[in-house]
């Protein structure tokens, strides 16, 4: 045998293989089965990134970082201007006046959202517990988990009004905490905006289909409340009082960030968090619910993450004009959930940073 016909003959069984390994790789990404059962979304409008208010800037990096232990998602402040905040393990914790640090309890699920009610106790979101509340020596009571028989997955954010009623967020019907990223290839709105009546223990839902919906917050008046769609990129307004009681509308649309938290400013505004950017690639993924199956799989596959880090802190008029943004991509503020003006300081959560941010509040 010549030597040219035996290199064929070497070629020949490598070549196969490689074809084999192409064709594997192809089928998986095309067909291997995936957790989530996508659907086309409305077209994106375009991204006012780097435009207009949102002219990239680093002005968080500037941030002095109060060590908390992983996850201080949102930050609460007693009558006594204590911050509190609770941790991915469970913890609640308590900074007291000299910055010692104390664990009051552990919720044995993950704390999101907190506020304090007229009585002084904190009333926490709890992703895995569902409503609860601590009270001042640390006993924990639950308020709220299922609703007509049925438990809700994930309790985000809540905002209390004067008459004690407690307007909350569950953010998804059909995914847990951790398992959140499917809702941006799901894109199969589930969230809802919910009212609990501690009273009465009357629970209700004010609106539902929402895309993943987060953060909740009261207008001054408390005639209106806001709650945030974190894969809409907006906020609605469900109306309280007034003459269009019971409706709802958008509050702000097209914003340049995924929205986590949105809290109220003493001057009658509102503080949004985005927890991070939007980006072309995903944006042009939303009307393709097949393609999202692809990069899905190519995902796991590769163990890429499609959240950047680049955080935004964007300031709100009373009427939802956008006045302000302040950013960070430097990798210091990161994957931040929340921001809180307290006494002219800025107060920065984050979902995985080990501590809260502190900037002097424009």
């Amino acid at each position: 045998m010549s030597e040219t016909g035996f290199a064929t003959i070497q070629k020949r069984p490598f070549a196969a293989s490689v074809a084999a390994l192409l064709a594997l790789l192809l089928g998986y990404l095309l067909l291997w089965p995936v957790p989530f059962d996508p659907v086309a979304g409305p077209p994106r409008a375009a991204n006012p990134a780097g435009t207009g208010i949102f002219v990239k800037n680093n002005k968080l990096a500037a941030a002095d970082m109060l060590a908390t232990g992983t996850g201080p998602e949102a930050v609460a402040f007693d009558a006594q201007g204590r911050l509190y905040s609770g941790l991915t393990n469970g913890d609640i914790i308590r900074f007291a006046a000299n910055g010692d640090k104390q664990v009051l309890a552990n919720t044995g699920g993950r704390p999101l959202g907190l506020k304090f009610d007229a009585a002084g106790n904190l009333v926490i979101a709890d992703a895995k517990k569902g409503l609860i509340a601590m009270a001042p020596n640390g006993e924990i009571a639950t308020l709220a988990t299922h609703h007509n028989g049925v438990r809700m997955k994930f309790v985000d954010d809540l905002a209390i009004a004067k008459d004690g009623k407690i307007y909350f967020s569950d953010a998804s019907a059909l995914f847990e905490y951790g398992h959140d990223i499917l809702e941006v290839f799901a894109f199969r709105p589930s969230g809802r905006l919910m009212v609990f009546d501690p009273e009465s223990g009357a629970l209700d839902v004010l609106l539902d289909n929402l895309y993943f919906a987060n953060g909740v917050a009261l207008s001054a008046q408390e005639d209106f409340v806001l709650v945030n769609e974190t894969y809409g990129h907006r906020v609605l307004r469900y109306w309280l009082r007034g003459p269009k009681a019971g409706s709802s509308d958008v509050f702000v649309d097209n914003m340049p960030a995924y929205l986590d938290n949105i809290t109220g400013a003493p001057d009658g505004g509102f503080w949004l968090a985005g927890v991070a950017p939007r980006t072309d690639a995903l944006d042009a993924l939303v009307t393709h619910p097949f393609a999202r199956k692809v990069v899905w799989r190519l995902m796991q596959l590769t163990g890429a993450n499609p959240a950047e880090m680049h955080s935004y802190a964007i300031k709100l008029s009373a009427q939802g004009t956008p006045l302000t943004s302040l950013e960070d991509d430097s990798g210091h503020i990161y994957m931040m959930t929340s921001v809180i003006e307290q006494d002219g300081k800025l107060y920065l959560g984050s979902l995985i940073n080990d501590a809260v941010g502190v900037i002097d509040a424009p």
